[in-house]
């Protein structure tokens, strides 16, 4: 469980607790519903990327909206509803080596421009076979975008790095170097589905 889990949950259930204590058992209900849903949002489930180094994982859990080239590399999607797990991963081992904040919109993260105009982190990660790079992007609901790693930080492939709350989007902007293994329609999972390889 990630560590927000617990403070929303408390604060919801102590108001629920008070307006029942105040207006009647009903009253609380809205409140311990909505506590539960926290704790179910924020779930930090294990995960353990494959052994083969040159597997590019999932940096999030979500649904492969996109899978495509884009200049000479390629592009992949992922999006993530408010029932998926949030934590984002690191797709590679290496070293993060640029993170970069934007500010922007909050328009549907489904849509193509949102690439562009949202809200974003992107960071630039190199590995022993190269280097790609990882954009979170807010979407309609999601608020607060958190990556973790400081530029000279070393990560492990699956590692958690960072966050997005409430509805967003993770792609990775792959180099000709690596190869897609996912197409559109995919369900993934961060930090052990294999999304690409390197060639």
């Amino acid at each position: 469980m990630i560590r927000a889990g617990y403070y929303y949950a408390t604060a919801l259930i102590a108001a629920g607790l008070a307006l029942g204590g105040l207006l009647g058992w009903p009253a609380a209900l809205p409140g311990l519903l909505l506590a539960a849903f926290f704790l179910y949002f924020f779930r930090d489930p294990r995960r353990a990327p494959p052994a083969d180094e040159r597997l590019i994982v999932a940096p999030a859990d979500g649904r492969v909206t996109l899978a495509a080239p884009e200049g000479e590399g390629y592009r992949i999607s992922i999006f993530l509803s408010v029932f998926d797990v949030h934590v984002n991963r690191a797709p590679i081992s290496g070293r993060v080596s640029e993170v970069e904040r934007r500010a922007g919109r909050f328009m549907n993260a489904l849509r193509a421009e949102s690439a562009v105009v949202n809200e974003q982190v992107r960071s630039r990660m190199e590995g022993r076979q190269g280097g790609l790079e990882m954009i979170q992007i807010a979407g309609l609901l999601a608020r607060r975008i958190e990556f973790w790693p400081v530029p000279g930080t070393e990560i492990q492939r699956g590692q958690r790095v960072g966050l997005i709350k409430f509805g967003s989007r993770v792609d990775l902007r792959l180099p000709p170097a690596a190869r897609p293994r996912v197409r559109v329609g995919d369900r993934v999972k961060g930090g052990e589905s294999v999304v690409a390889e390197w060639r």
